[in-house]
C-alpha cells in the first residue's frame, strides 16, 4: 500500500490544482453575461496570450524547430493562416497546413 501513496498524493493534488478552478469556472459562468466588458477583456487577454506563445513559438523555437530556419516557419505560419481565414476560420486547417508545410520544409531541406 505504501507504494501507491505517491500516486495518490499526485491524482489529489493535480485534482485540487485544476479540476476545483474549472467547476468553479462553470458554476460562474452560468452567470456571465457574454457580452459584458469583463469577459470581453477576457476574451483579449486569453488571445494575447495565445498569440504571444505561438510567436514565441516560431522566433524562438526549441528542439527539432529550432534546426528549421525562420523564413520556413514563418511562411508556414502565414500561409495557415490565411487559409485558415480563407476557409472559414476551420481551426483543423489551420493546425493541419503549418505542420504539412513545415514537415514537408524540413524533408526537402533534408533535415
Amino acid at each position: 500500500m505504501e507504494e501507491w501513496w505517491t500516486y495518490i498524493v499526485i491524482i489529489v493534488a493535480g485534482f485540487l490544482a485544476t479540476d476545483i478552478w474549472r467547476w468553479l469556472g462553470v458554476l460562474a459562468g452560468s452567470r456571465l453575461n457574454e457580452d459584458s466588458e469583463a469577459l470581453y477583456w477576457v476574451r483579449a487577454v486569453a488571445t494575447a496570450l495565445v498569440m504571444a506563445v505561438t510567436a514565441k513559438l516560431i522566433v524562438f523555437p526549441t528542439g527539432t524547430l529550432s534546426h528549421s530556419p525562420l523564413w520556413l516557419r514563418l511562411g508556414a505560419a502565414g500561409i495557415g493562416f490565411g487559409l485558415f481565414l480563407a476557409s472559414g476560420r476551420k481551426v483543423g486547417v489551420g493546425v493541419a497546413v503549418p505542420i504539412i508545410l513545415l514537415i514537408a520544409g524540413l524533408w526537402w531541406l533534408g533535415f
